[in-house]
C-alpha cells in the first residue's frame, strides 16, 4: 500500500436535465452523485489506491443512497457525519450541445455539510494512515463554517506530516453568497499546500497580480511566483483546454516543479464529448496516483491528462476507469476494438 488519500468536501446530488434538454423541458430529471472532491476520491479507488472521504450528509433516505454509492466504488465513509436533520447540497446540469454552453445551478445553501462546525468532526482520526490531504476551492466557498473547518484540517495535516493537495476552483459566487474573502483565505490555504492544481489565473486571483506573455510565458512566470510566495509548494500542475466546439475540445497539460523544471504533455482531440463535469477532478486524481506510486514528473502529467481525457466519454461525475484501462488509452492502439 502506498498510502491513503483524504478527500474533504461537500457531497452533492446532481440533478441533470436528460438527452440534451433544457432544465426542466420535460418532467425528468437524470440523479446522480458527485462533488469536487468525492470524485477525486472515487477515482483514486478504481485506480487501486486507499481513498477515504470526509464529509457530512442528512441522516435520511437521501443521506443512506448517497453514501452507499460512495462505497460501492470502495471508497472509505467512516468518517463522514450523518447529522439528524438538514439537506444535502444539490446542483443542477444543463448539458450544452451545439453552440448552447453547459450551465451549473447551485443549490447548497444551508446544507448539512455547509452547517457543521470543524469540531463536529474527527480531524486527527480521519487522518490516520494517511499520505496526503485532497481539498479543493470550492470546499471553503460553501460557508464560514466549511471554511473553518477546511483550514483547521489542513493545519492538522501539516502537524502530522500529510502533504496537502489543493485545487484552485474559484467559485465567485459562492464566496460572494456569505460575503467570504475568497483570495485570502486560499492564500492561507495555499502557505500549507505540497501540491497546486491551479493555472496563472488561479495564482493571479491569489497573489493579486497578472502576467504578461504567451501562454506557457504566464504559466512559468505564475509558478514562479507561486514558489515564491509559499514555502511548502512542490508542483504546479494545470491543464490547457482549447475549445473547438461544446462537443470538441483539445486537451494538454503542464507541471512546473520547484527545481525549475517545466513537463508538457501532448495534446489530445476530444470529439463528441459526453460528460466534461469532472474532468479536472480526474487529472488530479491522475496525478495524485502518480505521485503515491513515485512515478517521474513526465509519467505522472501523461497519466493525469489521460485520465482527464478519458473522463469526457464516461456519463456522471465519476471517471470509473482503472489504471489498466487509463495506460491502455495512452497508447497507440487505444481506439481499437477489444476483443
Amino acid at each position: 500500500m502506498t498510502g491513503r488519500v483524504l478527500c474533504f468536501g461537500e457531497l452533492l446530488l446532481r440533478l441533470s436535465a436528460p438527452d440534451h434538454e433544457l432544465l426542466l423541458q420535460s418532467a425528468r430529471l437524470d440523479a446522480r452523485f458527485g462533488g469536487a472532491e468525492l470524485n477525486v476520491a472515487v477515482s483514486l479507488a478504481h485506480f487501486g489506491d486507499a481513498a477515504r472521504l470526509l464529509s457530512a450528509v442528512p441522516d435520511n433516505a437521501l443521506g443512506v443512497a448517497a453514501l452507499g454509492e460512495v462505497r460501492r466504488h470502495g471508497v472509505e465513509t467512516q468518517f463522514v457525519r450523518a447529522a439528524p436533520g438538514g439537506r444535502l447540497g444539490l446542483y443542477f446540469l444543463t448539458p450544452g450541445a451545439v453552440r448552447r454552453p453547459s450551465e451549473v445551478l447551485y443549490d447548497r445553501a444551508g446544507s448539512v455539510f455547509a452547517e457543521t462546525a470543524p469540531d463536529q468532526f474527527d480531524f486527527e482520526a480521519a487522518l490516520e494512515g494517511c499520505a496526503w490531504l485532497h481539498v479543493s476551492g470550492v470546499t471553503p466557498a460553501v460557508g464560514p463554517k466549511a471554511s473553518a473547518s477546511a483550514l483547521a484540517l489542513i493545519a492538522a495535516a501539516k502537524a502530522r506530516g500529510v502533504k496537502v493537495a489543493f485545487d484552485g476552483n474559484y467559485r465567485a459566487k459562492m464566496w460572494a453568497a456569505w460575503h467570504g474573502d475568497g483570495p485570502a483565505i486560499l492564500r492561507q490555504i495555499l502557505q500549507s499546500a505540497d501540491l497546486l492544481f491551479g493555472d496563472e489565473r488561479d495564482v493571479a486571483l491569489v497573489l493579486g497580480t497578472t502576467f504578461e506573455g504567451d501562454l506557457m510565458a504566464r504559466r512559468q512566470a505564475a509558478a514562479q511566483a507561486a514558489f515564491d510566495a509559499f514555502p511548502h509548494l512542490e508542483r504546479v500542475c494545470a491543464t490547457v483546454r482549447v475549445e473547438h466546439g461544446v462537443d470538441d475540445h483539445e486537451l494538454s497539460a503542464t507541471l512546473h516543479t520547484r527545481q525549475g523544471e517545466v513537463r508538457q504533455a501532448q495534446p489530445t482531440r476530444l470529439s463528441g464529448i459526453v460528460d466534461r463535469i469532472g474532468t479536472g477532478d480526474a487529472f488530479a486524481a491522475g496525478v495524485l496516483h502518480g505521485c503515491l506510486h513515485q512515478w517521474s514528473d513526465t509519467q505522472t502529467l501523461a497519466f493525469g491528462l489521460a485520465a482527464a481525457a478519458f473522463k469526457h466519454s464516461i456519463p456522471g461525475d465519476f471517471n470509473l476507469a482503472d489504471e489498466a484501462t487509463i495506460l491502455a488509452a495512452m497508447s497507440d492502439s487505444a481506439l481499437s476494438v477489444r476483443r
